[in-house]
């Protein structure tokens, strides 16, 4: 298992949340240890054009959409995993071919999304006795719903809280602060 380091990143959360289920795992940005992994996680917190810029210097935006084992994107990690993000108007990598928009603050509805939410039209690779669990949220971009969607948040519009398209799974919240349920994800993403 790798976890892809980059220049932002919630890496030492999602270290502990690992360590806590006992898997062995690396943090590198070496393509060949990347490419090598049984599972790979691009785990995400930061800005989309910086590290977008990260990615290519290092050529991982190459290789991170040509692996072929399990990979999880958390966060900004499932953003730039889409087409292109309104956050600094960016290209992103294109696994998912989906926008990223800006969520529009409303009266009832602050930005960023920031606390708990519960995840709804649960399907795929997120258990059913998922359906109205809460997650930990903090983002003020989101993906819309679309064919690749597997649970569903509302928050201002129904955005996607978590996708699948052949080997890459993605979550919007994050699994690493989300308690039981987080933990139910790692694991069902650790067993594939």
């Amino acid at each position: 298992m790798v976890l892809i380091k980059y220049n932002a990143g919630n890496i030492q959360s999602v270290s502990f949340a690992l360590e806590r289920l006992g898997v062995d795992f690396t943090i590198s940005d070496d393509p060949e240890t990347i490419t090598k992994a049984d599972k790979v996680i691009f785990p995400g917190v930061g800005e989309a054009s910086t590290t977008m810029a990260y990615l290519r210097d290092r050529k991982l935006d190459e290789v991170i959409t040509n692996l072929k084992q399990p990979v999880l994107g958390i966060c900004l990690g499932m953003q730039l995993m889409c087409r292109h993000s309104e956050e600094n108007n960016t290209p992103c990598l294109g696994i998912f071919d989906q926008p990223v928009k800006r969520f529009i603050p409303e009266t009832d509805f602050k930005v960023p999304h920031m606390g708990w939410n519960s995840l709804t039209k649960v399907n795929d690779w997120i258990q059913p006795d998922l359906e109205n669990k809460s997650v930990y949220y903090v983002h003020s971009y989101y993906v819309p719903v679309n064919n690749f969607t597997s649970a569903v948040t509302p928050y201002t519009v129904p955005f996607s809280a978590a996708m699948r398209k052949d080997n890459f799974y993605a979550v919007q919240f994050h699994p690493e602060k989300s308690a039981e349920a987080g933990q139910m994800i790692l694991k069902n993403f650790l067993a594939i």
